[in-house]
């Protein structure tokens, strides 16, 4: 499906779609939503542009993704999609600026589209055009970057904690470390998808302010593409930055991991060196020859426990004056 958004008073206003012979000359945005072959020939028909498939909207090089063609420029960047579950993903939306019109491409539901709408259906500036509308698209996308950001640093501080100051000790680890594990592996992946968002919106960003070079773009709004691009190369400093903790929590996870199971390896260790000596002593008297003469002593019975309990103490206090155990 597709809406077109047109200024009402003080705010913007979904136009109806149906059967459209032309677009409304004060309409300064077309959202598609997961478009149909039709749909697409219609907008294309109505705003007199090109509008790409979803397998161009996938392509990975630059070029493809940032062009200008008959006069409208051809934004596409990742964004983040569902990132509030346990199955977040990445994906494709284009933007396209022909003249003061906006027309987005999507197939999928970023929150900040939604958040964008609202607010503009709230309260919108008069004169509002298409660029003001992919500001703000930006803006909250960026924004949507550093919440998610912060959630995650929030969530590994969480995980360090859990690590290093355990609340019990010994009750569930093994349960206790996989869930670790579980959430070390998730926020990995959301922040390499965040990531990869970032530097998809650097390069529209960083696009975008070459080409209105020229452009009657007012001096607020220069200054915002300006703040965004310096927005963006500090979140995706701070992403790095989260990647390479979660990189040192994971190690230091495996660490502990791999410290207990030292640890159990080693009280099995002892544990068969205490008992050896006793083993011993008691094979020796479980042997069946003919000729033994302890088997006739009134007191062997006391005396091979005695030597078995010793034996199995000396090594015990040996490991403990060493400091072993």
């Amino acid at each position: 499906m597709f809406s077109v958004f047109v200024p009402s008073e003080s705010s913007l206003k979904k136009a109806t779609v149906s059967d459209l012979e032309a677009l409304p000359d004060n309409a300064v945005w077309v959202d598609l939503v997961k478009p149909t072959t039709a749909e697409d020939k219609a907008v294309e028909r109505l705003a007199g542009i090109a509008v790409p498939t979803r397998e161009d909207m996938q392509e990975i090089e630059i070029s493809s993704r940032l062009y200008i063609e008959n006069g409208a420029r051809y934004m596409t960047a990742t964004l983040m999609c569902q990132s509030d579950t346990e199955a977040p993903k990445t994906t494709a939306v284009t933007f396209i600026l022909s003249g003061h019109r906006l027309v987005t491409v999507r197939y999928d539901d970023p929150k900040p589209f939604v958040l964008v709408e609202n607010k503009l259906a709230r309260n919108c500036s008069a004169g509002i055009t298409g660029e003001m509308v992919l500001m703000e698209l930006l803006d909250a996308v960026i924004d949507r970057c550093a919440d998610i950001l912060e959630r995650i640093g929030a969530d590994v501080d969480q995980v360090s904690h859990d690590i290093f100051e355990p609340e019990s000790e010994r009750h569930g680890n093994a349960k206790r470390y996989s869930q670790i594990l579980i959430t070390i592996g998730r926020k990995g992946d959301l922040t390499s998808k965040v990531r990869e968002s970032l530097v998809s919106i650097g390069r529209l960003v960083t696009f975008l302010s070459a080409v209105i070079e020229g452009v009657k773009w007012t001096k607020d709004m220069r200054e915002q593409l300006k703040t965004m691009q310096r927005d963006v190369a500090s979140l995706t400093d701070h992403a790095s930055y989260l990647s390479n903790k979660i990189t040192f929590v994971l190690d230091a996870m495996l660490g502990v991991v791999n410290l207990e199971q030292n640890n159990i390896i080693k009280l099995f260790s002892v544990m068969a060196v205490v008992l050896m000596p006793p083993t011993l002593i008691a094979s020796i008297y479980g042997m069946n020859f003919k000729v033994m003469p302890e088997l006739e002593w009134q007191h062997g019975y006391p005396f091979a426990v005695l030597m078995m309990v010793l034996a199995a103490v000396a090594p015990y206090m040996y490991f403990r004056w060493k400091k072993w155990l």
